[in-house]
């Protein structure tokens, strides 16, 4: 195996053959290569890269096979053979016909970790339709705008596209969990497995918990964040800036307003939590005099003067500018490659860091067909037949166990450990205690649950007794903040040499910001997505769903996967870290190169419906639909009933184009069309809502939306499990406890059960009275 190409790392000695295409396939595989793993991505024969194939195809060797002839195909099941994992995202049975199926490799390869990124399962009824992201974003309701960021007069049935593959990320990151999980469980097995994560079925890990809610009370109605003048506001410079003191109280809000010279608006009431919840005009009042505040400085010295007095305040900024930015860079987030293309070009960093392999990617990528002899020369000088497979085939999951001290809050780090719970894991979820909860339902599914303080001595001494016992420990301090309690990295390793510590923060480690406060409104500003979902209006965050939030849960997952398949194989625990605005550059890493690639225009602003007349949300004549198609199936679109108005058009001409299809469109219902366009092999989907998704008996026939028994709210429906396993499936955790109810349980296995009295009374373990889990849906 050459060295050529690869980044020291965890994964060091891991074979990955990749045969992906376009972002899904890729991005797994690239995550896997920049820590360590030696990953020969597959090219069609002259094949031209595309723009963003300097990000996609860095740090991997490559060599170009025609899988219809017999001898490049012979090269790609020898490459198999000695592989330990294979990605593809090819509709279902496409690799079956080329004689790569999951079935002939496995018998060739038992070791063989398998991993499938189709748009649509193989047992979708749709699993033949052509994914294409905006099918996907119709499928699954992805194309709204976000409440709060609605322009004025918009039509509420309209949908909006973004260019941002948010579906295929989030394939590529559970994918690149779920490869390094089935790794880990191999050590014991001895055995691969087959991990699928269909596009459709990783967009309910995106959805989270605006999926969830309690039967009872139905899918509650969007609402924007709005809670103590929280907004994006305009600056003095024309810039904006993004405002998110979010809170149970309005500390932020009041420290911003000391900072900023306005601490008499405490006076009128314009800080009172409760009074503006009985008078509703306070808000509007609030949102006025922020907006004239803040036009009289420019957006960055606001962004100072704000993250100097620890409030969660961003300048909105472009991606070029992001790429650019000294934190990005210092923080690794952003690294510079000399592509031998395209010279010097900034581009991202690793999806996580790792302090057992600190160093950030350092292989340019190399061009098609480039390793071709080396590849065939390894391949000849070391004939070999089917690994063994030794192990106990009957293993448990991957980290069944293994115990997480869960300490995180809000959405990010709770979904890592909530996906940790789903491959095996026992996590013992802590909140503070004397205090409304939040967000706590689908996050925290699977988990037990105790109130704690654990800045106090007592709770500190409880902590530490769970941690005795523990393999992990996630949080999501602000940088400092946990050395400050005594629980930094250092203190814990001091006791527990072994420990897997995850950090999860908004801005990373590393660079001048990594001190700052925010949440997913500020990775977004930071990063440039909200920019780019704006286009030339007023900046927006990105869709309906919390994709950095949720996107930084699988990052921290995966995270922890690498440092425990490192633990396994070296007995060495280290310190992780995941960053919402490193999954905001991941999140459009396709677009973030500087200085940027040659590629088509990417369409943006709230108005956008696709890239062209070919890709596009369409009104039928009761709602709307997404067509994926492209002028070269011109000839088959005119052979569908309805369009033979298009025998006359010349398929380079896009107005004339539209104009047809916007025309014939109107005539019959999105489902009609959608069956008719998937019949003739197009594709095409209707627009769905989220209650009608969360609803569909064919999502919860696939565990894809599950309801469950809360013993606080009765009949729960939220999301289920988005990545297949199926030789050793994952579990759905359990049904969300009430915060704090397994404290009794935790204590006995600790030795502490005759303290929960004593502790209860010094305020620093609740037992009773327990708050709810559920009271914000």
């Amino acid at each position: 195996m050459s060295d050529r190409g690869r980044a020291a790392g965890v994964l060091d000695g891991v074979r990955v053959v990749d045969f992906g295409h376009h972002v899904a396939g890729p991005l797994a595989a690239l995550m896997l290569a920049d820590q360590g793993a030696d990953v020969i991505h597959v090219d069609r024969p002259g094949s031209v890269p595309a723009a963003d194939d300097a990000f996609f195809n860095r740090g991997k060797r490559r060599i170009a096979l025609d899988l219809k002839t017999e001898a490049d195909l012979a090269v790609a099941r020898d490459l198999v053979r000695r592989a330990d994992v294979l990605v593809e995202n090819f509709r279902p049975g496409v690799m079956d016909r080329l004689g790569l199926g999951w079935e002939e490799t496995r018998a060739a390869n038992p070791r063989l970790v398998y991993c499938s990124m189709p748009g649509f399962s193989a047992d979708d009824p749709r699993a033949g339709v052509p994914g294409w992201e905006g099918v996907i974003a119709a499928a699954t309701g992805n194309c709204r705008i976000r409440p709060g960021y609605v322009p004025d007069g918009w039509d509420e049935t309209r949908p909006t596209y973004t260019a941002i593959p948010v579906a295929s990320n989030f394939a590529a990151f559970c994918g690149a969990f779920a490869i390094v999980a089935a790794l880990t469980a191999r050590h014991r097995s001895g055995r691969g497995d087959r991990v699928e994560v269909p596009l459709f079925d990783a967009m309910f890990e995106a959805i989270g918990g605006s999926g969830a809610y309690p039967v009872a009370r139905g899918l509650p109605p969007e609402r924007a964040i709005s809670a103590n003048g929280s907004g994006t506001y305009r600056c003095a410079d024309g810039r904006h800036v993004q405002f998110n003191p979010i809170g149970a109280t309005t500390r932020f809000l009041t420290w911003f307003l000391d900072a900023a010279g306005a601490t008499a608006w405490a006076g009128e009431g314009l800080t009172d939590r409760a009074r503006m919840d009985r008078e509703p005009e306070l808000r509007r009042v609030l949102h006025e005099r922020l907006t004239a505040l803040f036009a009289t400085r420019p957006a960055r010295e606001w962004e100072e003067l704000a993250n100097a007095a620890g409030v969660p305040l961003a300048a909105v900024r472009t991606t070029a500018e992001w790429l650019d930015e000294p934190h990005a860079r210092a923080s690794g987030q952003v690294v510079v490659l000399d592509d031998p293309l395209l010279g010097e070009v900034a581009m991202p960093g690793s999806a996580v860091w790792l302090s057992a392999a600190p160093e950030p990617p350092a292989s340019p990528r190399r061009l098609p067909d480039a390793d071709r002899a080396e590849i065939l020369a390894e391949l000849g000088a070391s004939p070999a037949g089917p690994p063994e497979a030794a192990g106990d085939p009957a293993a448990a999951l991957p980290y069944a166990g293994l115990r997480v001290v869960d300490l995180t809050q809000i959405l990010a780090g709770p979904s890592a450990g909530r996906m940790l719970v789903e491959f095996g894991a026992d996590v013992v979820k802590i909140n503070v205690p004397q205090r409304r909860v939040g967000a706590h339902g689908f996050v925290n599914r699977g988990k037990r649950t105790v109130l704690l303080d654990v800045k106090t001595g007592e709770g500190q001494r409880l902590l530490w007794r769970l941690l005795a016992d523990a393999d992990v420990l996630t949080c999501n301090f602000p940088e400092r903040t946990a050395e400050r309690y005594g629980l930094g990295y250092e203190h814990v390793r001091a006791r527990r040499p072994d420990i897997v510590y995850v950090s999860v923060t908004c801005y990373g480690s590393g660079g001048p910001w990594a001190g700052r406060r925010g949440y997913e409104t500020q990775g977004q500003a930071a990063t440039g997505i909200m920019s780019r979902t704006g286009g030339e209006g007023a900046p927006a965050v990105l869709g309906p769903y919390n994709l950095l939030d949720y996107g930084t849960g699988v990052m921290a997952a995966f995270a922890t996967a690498l440092a425990l398949h490192h633990r396994e194989l070296t007995g060495a625990g280290q310190h992780v870290r995941a960053s919402l605005t490193q999954t905001g550059t991941y999140q459009q890493a396709r677009y973030a190169l500087r200085p940027a690639a040659d590629g088509p225009a990417e369409p943006q602003g709230p108005t956008a419906l696709g890239t062209g007349a070919w890709h596009r949300f369409y009104r039928a004549a009761d709602g709307w639909f997404f067509l994926g198609a492209s002028p070269d199936l011109l000839p088959v679109l005119r052979e569908v009933p309805g369009l033979e108005a298009l025998s006359g058009v010349d398929g380079s001409d896009e107005a004339a184009v539209a104009e047809v299809l916007e025309t014939a469109f109107r005539t019959a219902t999105a489902g009609e069309w959608t069956a008719r366009l998937t019949a003739a092999d197009v594709g095409a989907h209707p627009v769905t809502p989220l209650a009608e998704l969360m609803s569909d008996p064919r999502v919860h026939a696939r565990g894809l939306a599950v309801t469950q028994v809360s013993e606080e709210a009765g009949e729960v429906v939220m999301p289920g499990i988005a990545i297949r396993v199926h030789g050793n499936p994952p579990r759905l955790g359990h049904p969300v406890r009430r915060p704090g109810a397994d404290a009794h349980d935790v204590l006995r296995e600790i030795g502490l059960s005759d303290s929960a009295d004593t502790l209860e009374r010094a305020w620093v373990l609740q037992t009773t009275a327990l708050p709810a889990g559920w009271d914000h849906f």
